[in-house]
């Protein structure tokens, strides 16, 4: 598959940061998009629980032969008698539900590229790779990726079959995929497609204020943006700030930037509810970036300057533990 430089994460248009934007406003979002050259769209069956993968389908089917399709299963909304909850469900009928539901929302018989969205570790990785593998051979989907995973995982999966992609968090100050995936990806000939790598909005610039944040927020319960580790990450923008105005980029554009000068089957997918923004994520694929700058840039948002988890309880089946 052959896509644009940086992809579009549509998570936010329909959760994750707060109250989402009107339906018109992702639409609009989803459109500009696809009139500015992305060619990269990436949704999953939770966000929303199915919102999302409804209007990405309802604005994407028109240009459905354009575009590379992108969604994920094994973590969906389940039905229970006080409410819809998130639920990681890893076997192979559960799986296949999944895909199913999500070629009806999205309005097309196949995916391009779908992953399995979190492991279910009460499922070894090869049941559920092996599930993967039976909706490629029946036309459902055409390749198979994996998000939050180790590098043991990895190769245990592309075992037992091709693994095109693995998405997981990557940016300056999540440098997890350093450690052995990024490596991985590379051996077995997989994309790595970087999910939130502006730093959830952190290396956008702009002070972040938790006191601010609602409760729907996925950040409001994230230690880097809590109390004392929130006060230390943020005497970092203003020298970060600085490092951008210094390469004629804004803040967003220089993280993006780095992120695709670091290897080239890195693939990098922001979000965003602004058509404006998405216009200046996207001009970042044209900025080349100086190796001072790049020395300059790491040395100040690393793994070592960065206060605090990405999550709060790194051990409680949100991540593979693994890559930590």
């Amino acid at each position: 598959m052959q896509v644009s430089a940086i992809g579009l994460g549509c998570m936010g248009i329909s959760s994750g940061y707060g109250v989402p934007p009107p339906v018109e406003q992702g639409e609009k979002v989803v459109q500009a998009a696809l009139d500015a050259g992305v060619t990269l769209f990436d949704t999953a069956a939770l966000y929303g629980f199915g919102k999302n993968e409804t209007l990405v389908g309802r604005v994407l089917k028109a240009h459905r032969h354009e575009i590379t399709l992108c969604s994920k299963g094994g973590m969906a909304a389940v039905q229970f008698p006080d409410g819809l909850k998130r639920v990681i469900n890893g076997r192979p009928e559960a799986i296949r539900l999944n895909c199913e539901d999500s070629l009806r929302r999205l309005q097309t018989d196949v995916i391009d590229l779908y992953y399995l969205h979190r492991w279910d570790k009460q499922v070894p990785i090869e049941e559920s790779v092996g599930a993967l593998g039976d909706l490629v051979r029946e036309g459902k989907v055409r390749a198979i990726g994996l998000s939050e995973v180790s590098a043991a995982t990895l190769r245990k999966a592309h075992a037992v079959h091709p693994i095109a992609a693995v998405q997981s968090e990557y940016s300056l100050w999540t440098r997890n995929a350093e450690i052995a995936v990024l490596q991985t990806c590379a051996d077995i000939g997989a994309t790595y497609v970087a999910f939130s790598p502006v730093g959830r909005g952190f290396l956008c610039g702009a002070p972040i204020d938790a006191a601010t944040l609602p409760a729907n927020d996925i950040r409001a319960g994230m230690p880097r943006f809590l109390g004392d580790k929130l006060a230390a990450n943020l005497k970092l923008q203003a020298a970060y700030n600085t490092i951008a105005a210094d390469a004629g980029c804004t803040p967003a554009q220089l993280a993006l930037a780095w992120l695709l000068q670091k290897a080239p089957h890195i693939v990098p997918i922001p979000g965003t509810t602004s058509v404006a923004h998405l216009l200046e994520d996207v001009a970042a694929a044209d900025i080349r970036l100086s190796a001072e700058t790049l020395q300059r840039v790491e040395a100040t948002v690393n793994q070592h300057t960065v206060v605090g988890s990405r999550y709060a309880a790194q051990a409680s089946g949100e991540v593979d533990t693994e890559t930590f």
